[in-house]
């Protein structure tokens, strides 16, 4: 029912990109469509799933109970899930196979959608925990920043993981990953807990990912100078500026990305969510109508590419 998701939906479907499920109360819709003037209507150019009234509802309540059912999920919390929680409803849709992707997340805590995506999405086989990362396009180029929105406090392996699910997901763009591991020590300058932590982690990703060009630990400055790098350190495995930052904390890799966003005015892709069984993905409430077009288009090149892979 928000006017940027309708917005969105009718560019997908001009632009060819997929056919959009919208979830919402068929009225209240229709009445938005004519007041911004949009031309798509349910049933013809898109499936509209109404909370309040839909026929899966009972097969619905079913499968959250079967997947939430020893994580405090009653039939009666179930119940009442389905009839009020759009992310709930995506995500159900999305694992019957009613779905091939979804996004959520423009309304709410960002906290709130991940546990529900959690829970009745999933992870992929052999992933520990979920990640998000972040794409800016600036002046100088692309940049990818993780993990923007989930772990408050990775571990040394948690950062590992999310490295080369970030790596994975660079490869996507057709673009080859380069991921400085972040740290306010410089190749060993420093010896903190939070150093040793990320020192750690580039050992890991030299071990299981070691045709995957990343170094660290280091300075930010280094990581996007190889002239400064050099000085430092010129045996870093790093040839080039990297393209994919990597942060010991939230905190760090949250506050980097929004300063670096608006004092350069870079167009933001993301969150990208890594690690789900299925593309899912969670926006923020300062989305535009056009970023969820560019997220729109990202899940379906997932979804096809997983499509092609099964």
């Amino acid at each position: 029912e928000d006017e940027r998701v309708l917005r969105a939906a009718q560019v997908v479907l001009e632009e060819g990109i997929a056919r959009p499920i919208l979830i919402g109360r068929p009225s209240v819709v229709e009445t938005r469509l004519e007041r911004y003037g949009l031309r798509i209507r349910a049933g013809t150019d898109f499936e509209l799933i109404n909370p309040e009234d839909d026929p899966r509802y009972r097969g619905y309540v079913e499968n959250l109970v079967r997947l939430g059912g020893r994580r405090g999920v009653t039939p009666e919390a179930a119940r009442t899930m389905v009839r009020t929680n759009a992310t709930v409803i995506a995500a159900l849709a999305l694992v019957r196979g009613e779905a091939d992707a979804m996004i959520c997340g423009i309304e709410g805590r960002f906290e709130r959608h991940l546990r529900n995506v959690d829970l009745i999405v999933g992870r992929r086989a052999g992933v520990s925990d979920l990640s998000a990362l972040s794409m800016l396009i600036h002046q100088r180029g692309v940049t990818f920043f993780t993990d923007t929105y989930v772990t408050v406090e990775p571990t040394a392996e948690e950062i590992a993981e999310m490295t080369m699910l970030a790596a994975e997901e660079i490869r996507r763009f057709g673009i080859d990953p380069k991921a400085a591991l972040l740290s306010h020590s410089n190749f060993g300058s420093r010896d903190s807990a939070s150093a040793l932590k990320m020192r750690e982690a580039a050992a890991l990703i030299k071990e299981r990912a070691p045709e995957l060009e990343a170094d660290g630990e280091m300075h930010g400055d280094s990581a996007l100078s190889k002239i400064l790098r050099d000085r430092v350190y010129p045996h870093s495995k790093l040839n080039e500026e990297a393209n994919l930052l990597v942060f010991p904390s939230l905190d760090a890799a949250n506050i980097t990305l929004n300063t670096v966003k608006a004092m350069t005015d870079a167009l933001h892709v993301g969150p990208i969510l890594l690690g789900a069984a299925r593309p899912a993905h969670i926006l923020t409430p300062s989305v535009t109508s056009r970023g969820i077009v560019n997220m729109t288009a990202l899940a379906v090149v997932e979804a096809s590419q997983a499509s092609a892979a099964a």
